[in-house]
């Protein structure tokens, strides 16, 4: 495992670490034991950072980690995000007494004194033109019941603006084969500042694995097949918003230039790596096969140049205008 350094924090991750979305839910059905066995095998692989939110599951996906953190003397950051339970999820319900409430609730829910990151959880463009909700996080901090803060964020803009705030640590966004636009003016200023980048979604919801075709079918509580189109929260959160026939074509184009001895999955998280400005990328694992596969990563060798500029052409015939202008 490679260890790069997360902002300003002091924290070395792992340069893969573990998304919990899954395992806590709207993807379909999980077993409790088998999160589990993959979180531990996680740790056995060396991963020290676990990115979650109060949402997943309802906070389910926190508890699972706090269990994590109780069977392991290693040092294991968690970041949860705060935010989405806002209903509706308004400018205006970034207020000092719902944000409290909501870091009460996860410090409760991980067993903790402290958060180690606390992230906004994708909040409406308005709020990152609202100071005062990031002073209400800096008081925050100072309480004691977080010690660093960062943005998870839907466009580029945002994040640019985000950064603007001297205390922001880090920033989650989508980036991956699909999803290139952050590789350019973000990262760059990222690296000036000295901001963390954490790489979301980086297997497009799953199409980026090689292993969802045209009949693929998913549960009816799987967000890819409510949210499609934007139904219940951002499409792009849903195969990076990309059409999905047109996701599965991009798919067999990127098998035919992955390197011999790579899964397509590795081949999408070495590719991820090969950027200096990301900290680490989070993807999810249900079962501890998931995990081995995900967080062998580090170890590959790097993409050459030749391919790298392939996946770029692929991604500039078929994908670019579609999503790279929308976030």
């Amino acid at each position: 495992m490679q260890y790069r350094e997360l902002g300003r924090t002091g924290f070395k991750v792992s340069a893969v670490s573990f998304g919990s979305w899954a395992i806590g839910g709207t993807w379909g059905p999980v077993k409790d034991n088998e999160s589990l066995a993959a979180l531990h095998r996680a740790v056995e692989l060396g991963v020290n950072f676990f990115d979650t939110a109060d949402v997943y599951g309802d906070g389910h996906s926190e508890r699972l980690l706090s269990q994590l953190r109780k069977e392991h003397s290693k040092t294991i950051y968690i970041t949860t995000k705060a935010g989405r339970r806002l209903d509706p999820h308004t400018a205006e319900g970034y207020n000092r007494e719902n944000l409290t409430a909501f870091i009460e609730r996860s410090l409760k829910n991980l067993s903790a004194e402290t958060i180690d990151l606390l992230q906004l959880h994708c909040p409406p463009t308005e709020v990152y033109y609202m100071p005062e909700v990031f002073g209400i996080v800096d008081d925050l901090v100072k309480e004691g019941k977080i010690r660093y803060y960062g943005v998870s964020v839907e466009k580029v803009e945002e994040a640019l603006k985000a950064i603007e705030y001297p205390n922001v640590q880090s920033v989650q966004i989508i980036f991956n084969m699909f999803r290139h636009r952050p590789s350019e003016l973000l990262f760059e200023q990222a690296k000036k500042r000295k901001v963390g980048i954490l790489a979301r979604v980086p297997l497009a919801s799953g199409m980026l694995t090689g292993k969802l075709k045209t009949d693929t079918t998913f549960a009816s509580d799987d967000h890819r097949a409510f949210n499609r189109n934007g139904e219940a929260f951002d499409r792009g959160e849903t195969f990076s918003g990309v059409d999905y026939n047109t996701g599965l074509k991009v798919v067999e184009e990127l098998k035919a230039i992955c390197p011999v001895g790579m899964s397509m999955t590795q081949f999408a998280l070495r590719w991820i790596l090969m950027f200096d400005a990301v900290t680490c990328t989070i993807p999810g694992a249900k079962r501890p096969s998931q995990a081995e596969e995900n967080f062998s990563v580090p170890d590959l060798s790097p993409l050459s140049d030749e391919t790298m500029k392939k996946v770029k052409n692929i991604y500039d015939e078929y994908i670019r205008e579609s999503v790279h202008h929308y976030w």
